[in-house]
């Protein structure tokens, strides 16, 4: 029987993003010809300007105010009446309801918390499709995630899980299979060496936030003669300075990239902020991590995550970056080794495989 899968997301963090893209792929690799799928971001749809201003302000309280976004962070987490609240989207059901008559879903997988309310609205309780809702956030789940009515919630990894059963979701409503990063993660076979006097240490630094430090770390981590990789993303303007911090031609600076699964198979340490993609993606290539900003709220917990189960650091500053990486690489690289063996034993590159099988399988 041919199936219809609608797969919700919105851009306010990598994480939403990465997750629904993940499934979409991994569809395209299980699903049975004929299987229809549509990736659908309805709040950017919807409110094309307003959500873009949004957007940006939530980035800039993230960059510069993170503090006052772990407020909100937490105030939403407070919250019980959240379906009064999206009661107030009227243009957002609106186009909501006319996909689900377009599009007739047999499965709504949703990587952003806000879908599953406004699905019960638009549908009552009685609905034929199952609702899927993808949590991305690890160890500081926000209870926006949960407290909604749906099918099943697939959690990034135990850790999660346990918040959900402690919150009272039913233990069978509960899939652990990963967070689903790309299916490419899934398609490596090589073997990262270990590091040594005699081989190369190589480091990804991935800038995305605490730009401001970015240069100063750069030109130290140059001075360390590590073999380094930085990824500047879109910030173009960054460029100029973090090549004049690198001086030495051999770095190589990028900027947007499709290669981060080859990357970070490839890497020994991450550098990077303590994003939900960036952390899942560094756990899939079971490559370590130095954690160098964390906002407040969802990011804690994937700090966490790094940090309790002992494959990587927190370091807030350059200095305390560059100790951690000369502690990761002495005496035989031991701290790496450790951190190495302990991530690897959380990775799941073929997360986004298994959920997509799973979805098929309802």
């Amino acid at each position: 029987m041919k199936k219809r899968i609608l797969i919700l997301t919105a851009s306010f963090g990598e994480g939403h993003n990465s997750a629904a893209r993940g499934i979409r792929d991994g569809l395209a690799r299980v699903a049975p010809e004929g299987t229809e799928v549509e990736l659908r971001d309805l709040f950017a749809e919807t409110y094309p300007l307003l959500n873009e201003l949004v957007r940006k302000s939530y980035l800039w309280l993230v960059d510069f105010a993170p503090r006052f976004w772990g407020s909100v962070y937490r105030w939403i987490d407070r919250k019980k009446d959240y379906d009064k609240n999206f009661q107030r989207f009227s243009r957002l059901k609106e186009h909501f309801a006319a996909l689900l008559d377009r599009f007739q879903p047999d499965i709504i997988a949703s990587s952003f918390p806000a879908y599953p309310y406004l699905l019960e609205q638009i549908l009552g309780p009685h609905r034929l499709c199952k609702s899927v809702v993808v949590v991305t956030d690890s160890i500081t789940v926000n209870k926006i995630w949960y407290r909604c009515a749906a099918d099943y919630f697939l959690a990034p990894n135990e850790q999660s899980a346990a918040v959900l059963r402690a919150a009272g979701i039913a233990a069978n409503k509960i899939k652990v299979f990963g967070f689903p990063v790309s299916p490419k993660f899934a398609d490596s076979t090589q073997d990262r060496q270990f590091p040594s006097a005699n081989s190369k240490r190589r480091v990804l630094y991935m800038i995305h936030a605490a730009t401001r430090n970015a240069p100063e770390l750069v030109q130290r981590l140059a001075d360390l003669g590590v073999d380094l990789t930085v990824t500047i993303g879109r910030a173009d303007k960054l460029r100029p300075a973090i090549e004049t911090a690198a001086a030495d031609p051999n770095i190589k600076v990028l900027g947007w990239t499709n290669q981060i699964p080859r990357m970070l198979q490839a890497s020994h340490l991450l550098i990077g902020k303590a994003g939900g993609a960036t952390v899942q993606e560094t756990i899939a290539a079971g490559c370590p991590m130095i954690i160098n900003h964390v906002v407040a709220g969802q990011e804690e917990g994937n700090a966490r995550l790094i940090v309790e189960t002992n494959s990587g650091v927190i370091a807030n500053s350059p200095r305390e970056v560059i100790a951690q990486v000369q502690r990761a690489f002495a005496d035989d690289a031991r701290q790496w080794r450790e951190w190495s063996a302990n991530i690897s034993r959380l990775s799941k590159p073929r997360a986004a495989l298994d959920i997509a099988e799973f979805l098929m399988s309802l």
